[in-house]
């Protein structure tokens, strides 16, 4: 009798104990600008380890989430990761300090101090806004996402200050969004390389496998306008080859499960996409398609008092976005929202770099723009809860 009591004590016991499942949901956080010495790296890194376990508690808390995380087998890492591409600018900033020291001389102290202050600021941010910066930062970044998942962990991208025009130029440049076939018809190729890429179809692939120095179907020039290798002959040769460069040069299809980007100026960097006739939106377009309809989550969280942090556009409904793409989305799952409204309690003189000491403000805020982004998106009666305000504001 004991035995058998025994028995089913131990039954019992077992099925009561659940086993823990592995990690396999890494934050990736991303530096800003003056981050590109020692002392700031180590100010950087110290935030982020204080940061990341209350943002993984919020978020492990939250039943929305929760449920996200079951559906998705998501299980947070214990511990962040970090990419740090500040040493980067470090010899272009070094130029520019060095230029400072000569005004010194004739210049108004304040005049100096602003100067200097404007250079500690903003130099970073213009340094990696261009092309020929970023594009080796994007290469590093996607061999660090790729290790991840080649290790079978997902991951969501952190983008502080600055870092926030590598993570958005990541999408851009890195997810495999782009059918080459719509491609090729938007170039207008001739007939008979159309029919040739249709009667071979590669898989969809990135702006990188494209360009001239990777897949080289041609030269993608800055303001996005493809130009196709003129050698017929090496253009079909490496059109073949698309899948093997797609796996080389892109980011792993469903790793990349979202992007939350912090203190983000990308909006006053990149004004340009305002301008329809920028061959970049394009790209864009077929972005934003791929971000919804792959259930990836795109979120832009900033404190009101942060004078650098940017909306990084109107929330839209999903109707409304079909409207501006011109085309149909297809069962979206995914969320772009923007919630530049968090409440810091701190000076507009120190809020830009108050995400740290403040956050478990900012970490509700992120929590909060995945919740409140998931319902307006996709529940219809909170969705026209939030329009019918937003229209009474508008009368006033």
């Amino acid at each position: 009798m004991k035995k058998i009591i025994f028995t089913l004590i131990t039954v019992m016991t077992m099925q009561l104990v659940v086993p823990a499942q592995d990690t396999n949901l890494t934050f990736l956080y991303i530096n800003g600008s003056n981050n590109n010495d020692t002392k700031m790296k180590d100010w950087y890194i110290r935030g982020v380890n204080k940061l990341h376990p209350v943002m993984k508690k919020k978020f492990e808390k939250n039943s929305t989430i929760k449920k996200w995380s079951k559906d998705n087998t998501l299980v947070i890492e214990e511990k962040p990761q970090i990419f740090f591409w500040g040493y980067n600018s470090k010899t272009d900033l070094d130029f520019v300090k060095d230029r400072l020291n000569i005004s010194k001389a004739y210049s108004s102290t304040l005049a100096y101090e602003v100067r200097s202050l404007l250079t500690q600021f903003l130099h970073d941010a213009i340094w990696v806004q261009k092309t020929h910066n970023m594009l080796p930062i994007l290469d590093e970044l996607n061999d660090e996402v790729k290790e991840q998942a080649e290790n079978g962990q997902n991951v969501i991208l952190f983008g502080y200050s600055a870092g926030s025009f590598v993570t958005y130029q990541y999408l851009m440049y890195k997810m495999p969004y782009i059918n080459l076939e719509n491609l090729f018809k938007a170039l207008n190729v001739d007939d008979e390389f159309l029919k040739f890429a249709q009667e071979h179809p590669q898989k969809d692939t990135c702006l990188s496998a494209i360009s001239y120095d990777k897949g080289n179907l041609g030269v993608l020039t800055n303001t996005g306008h493809l130009v196709l290798n003129q050698n017929i002959n090496k253009l079909k040769e490496n059109y073949l080859k698309m899948d093997e460069s797609t796996d080389k040069f892109c980011a792993p299809k469903g790793y990349v499960r979202g992007v939350v980007n912090f203190a983000s100026p990308v909006p006053l960097f990149y004004s340009d996409m305002a301008d329809p006739n920028y061959d970049f939106n394009f790209y864009n377009k077929y972005l934003v398609k791929y971000v919804l309809e792959n259930g990836v989550y795109f979120l832009t969280v900033n404190f009101r008092e942060d004078p650098l942090g940017f909306p990084s556009s109107r929330n839209l409904t999903n109707n409304q976005i079909e409207e501006r793409l011109g085309f149909e989305l297809n069962n979206p799952t995914g969320v772009i929202y923007d919630h530049s409204s968090v409440w810091s309690r701190r000076s507009a003189l120190f809020a830009h770099t108050s995400y740290w000491s403040a956050r478990g403000t900012f970490a509700n805020g992120v929590v909060k723009s995945f919740v409140n982004g998931t319902k307006f998106q996709y529940d219809t009666k909170y969705q026209n809860k939030v329009l019918k305000k937003k229209s009474k504001k508008s009368e006033v």
